[in-house]
């Protein structure tokens, strides 16, 4: 499946031609800063398996993580599009708002739940974890 996306000026473009390694939903304050809204829906997949087209601007800060994370938005229009964390690679997220399909995006869990804002309605059959999940295998 091909997940294809834009921002809200169609100036930058994405394809994704591989699966999501992992979705969630993340409620740091780091997010919630960035987005404006109560958490920041996520998409990590393989770098290799995403193509931007345009020129994205970044933007860097300490993820909930304590890790930088480096924000990628259409210069124009202003969209986050990608998310680029420190301790993440060979993963690149893209934000599923962005997404020409946004049914498509299903995230596991929420996380960072500790500091979620007391008005964020979370959907309660997802896991909640109050910081990031142990990685599998690690």
């Amino acid at each position: 499946m091909k997940y294809e996306g834009r921002c809200l000026c169609g100036e930058i473009s994405y394809i994704c031609s591989g699966e999501p390694v992992f979705q969630f939903n993340c409620h740091c304050r780091d997010c919630q800063r960035s987005t404006g809204a109560a958490y920041a829906p996520i998409m990590f997949f393989q770098r290799k398996d995403i193509h931007i087209n345009g020129n994205l601007k970044f933007y860097e800060s300490k993820g909930g993580s304590g890790k930088v994370i480096s924000r990628g938005f259409c210069p124009s229009c202003g969209a986050q599009i990608v998310g680029d964390v420190e301790d993440a690679s060979p993963l690149l997220s893209i934000r599923p708002g962005t997404l020409d399909d946004t049914d498509s995006y299903r995230p596991s869990a929420n996380v960072y739940t500790a500091h979620a804002a007391s008005w964020d309605a979370m959907d309660p059959t997802l896991p909640k974890f109050a910081a990031m999940p142990p990685r599998k295998g690690a």
